[in-house]
């Protein structure tokens, strides 16, 4: 937890003396900002809000599978439910997963006689109402959830039920399993229940997973214990996360995290969706808009495709520099490579193994270490955030490492290969990143003196290493690179519908299952 005072930024001011905390902003995840988090439990607006246009298909992933369970609930009682009413058309991926999740979810939770659970009309929100002074100045705390609450007819039970796309490894926080405990121990509407439980289920598979289950005491005990700590992390947050989270976030132009740089796509249009955009989409997009589309929804994924031995691989190389980089007193890598090298969570076929070995040898001859300082000089897989005002594009890009030559950084991204056959096609074009990468760093974005400022791509193959130097003040490079980012964003940024391009590329698309116009599920069909 931060000592700092909390301070709100410029350009924001507080609207409501009640805090109202959602209970999934304990649960801390990367595609959270701990900044606007607080700023939103605290209840603050801009002062100057900026209209923004909304999709106009459907972008909240769980949003038509809540839906579709209000909806039923709905007929089953023939009253009503406070759902979320679906305002946009479905992408033929969402409507797809969204219909296998209700049926996972139906087959996951059959009717129960001996403990006869049916959804409450109003979701549970606890309320406490400080006897004192308060030191956030706050009349009020609300804590809310997010899931299908159900109570038994009496009041005696309670349980909330969380929707998932998988199961994760980990359990969730502490903090969050005890934040949902009080609400549906303390929470209102409806009598003080006896028991609760709260429980995990994965709409791809079905799995369930118990969270926590037990009477009103154990579960205010479990707050008493984990809660306030977490609670306090979450108001006092001041970490400015620039991430995929930008494109909803009110604030925006008050951010002081999020640098703007008009004009970096070379793309302009008023009245368009604020969206975010990675080289990595617009690859995906160039192959076929659905495929971006789903893999932003972040539907789940055929791990065959996702992690076949060759990517792991490569991923498995990347992280054990990225560690080697940014762990300790900065060193060279040397040519030895212990023989169990590969990180915690990968798993590789012994001949990728023996390869990956053979590359990172491979990289001892040019590892960029060799001209840093000290650790203040090298950023392992940093990510850069910039905003294009001109395009209200947020573009998030993930370099495998920046260093400090002198006081020039340097962009360094980094390719493995078990061929030693080089392409013919342009560097830029092969690798687009690095065309990005290019402006960026032509335009000044890193900081720095520009004498010694670089591009650089590594190739590890097993005869060697590549290195290239890309000069990003070269005219010729900085046009090409305008070029090749422009032809990858024109297109998308106005497109609303991310029609299915069915080809080829099906065969190794790796969110083929929930497209109907795949050629590989028409073939397993």
């Amino acid at each position: 937890m931060s000592t700092q005072p909390w301070l709100p930024p410029d350009g924001v001011r507080r609207t409501s003396q009640v805090i109202t905390v959602s209970v999934g902003m304990f649960k801390g995840r990367e595609f959270r900002c701990p900044a606007a988090d607080a700023l939103k439990a605290r209840g603050y607006l801009p002062v100057q809000p900026v209209p923004r246009r909304r999709e106009r298909l459907e972008h909240f992933t769980l949003g038509p599978f809540m839906a579709a369970c209000d909806a039923r609930n709905r007929a089953a009682t023939s009253g009503s439910s406070p759902g979320r009413q679906r305002s946009a058309p479905l992408h033929d991926g969402l409507r797809a997963w969204s219909e296998h999740g209700t049926a996972m979810y139906e087959a996951a939770f059959p009717a129960d006689p001996s403990c006869p659970l049916t959804e409450v009309a109003e979701r549970w929100t606890y309320r406490y109402r400080p006897s004192g002074s308060d030191s956030r100045d706050t009349e009020e705390y609300h804590f809310t959830v997010w899931g299908r609450c159900l109570a038994t007819s009496d009041g005696t039970h309670r349980e909330l039920r969380l929707p998932v796309h998988r199961l994760g490894r980990t359990l969730p926080p502490d903090g969050f399993i005890a934040a949902a405990a009080l609400v549906l121990a303390e929470g209102v509407p409806g009598p003080l229940p006896e028991h609760v439980r709260i429980v995990e289920f994965a709409l791809l598979d079905g799995r369930t997973r118990q969270l926590f289950a037990g009477s009103r005491a154990q579960a205010l005990a479990l707050y008493r214990e984990h809660g306030p700590t977490a609670l306090a992390d979450i108001l006092n947050g001041q970490e400015y996360r620039p991430g995929p989270s930008c494109a909803e976030c009110p604030y925006v132009r008050a951010c002081p995290a999020l640098r703007a740089t008009p004009g970096l796509l070379g793309v302009e249009a008023e009245g368009r969706p604020r969206r975010t955009w990675s080289v990595t989409n617009g690859r995906n997009y160039r192959v076929c808009p659905a495929r971006d589309h789903m893999r932003r929804l972040r539907l789940p994924v055929a791990d065959s495709v996702e992690r076949d031995a060759t990517a792991e691989r490569g991923r498995a190389v990347h992280a054990y520099l990225a560690h080697r980089h940014g762990h300790g007193s900065p060193r060279p890598c040397t040519a030895e490579v212990p023989d169990q090298w590969v990180p915690d969570g990968f798993d590789l076929p012994d001949h990728e193994r023996v390869l990956g070995a053979r590359l990172l040898r491979r990289h001892a001859a040019v590892c960029p270490l060799r001209c840093v300082q000290d650790g203040t000089d090298v950023r392992t897989e940093p990510r850069v955030v910039r905003h294009d005002t001109a395009a209200d594009v947020v573009v998030i890009a993930d370099p495998d490492l920046l260093y400090r030559d002198g006081n020039s950084w340097v962009w360094r991204e980094t390719k493995t290969s078990a061929a030693e056959r080089r392409s013919s096609r342009p560097l830029l074009e092969l690798y687009p990143q690095l065309a990005l990468a290019v402006l960026l760093v032509a335009r000044g974005d890193l900081g720095g003196s520009p004498a010694r400022a670089r591009v650089e791509l590594e190739v590890l193959r097993p005869g060697g290493a590549d290195l290239e130097i890309i000069d990003p003040f070269a005219p010729a490079n900085r046009t090409a690179a305008e070029q090749i980012v422009r032809s990858m964003v024109a297109v998308w940024h106005g497109d609303d519908q991310f029609t299915p391009a069915p080809g080829r590329s099906c065969e190794r698309c790796e969110v083929a299952r929930w497209c109907s116009a795949s050629l590989v599920a028409e073939a397993a069909a």
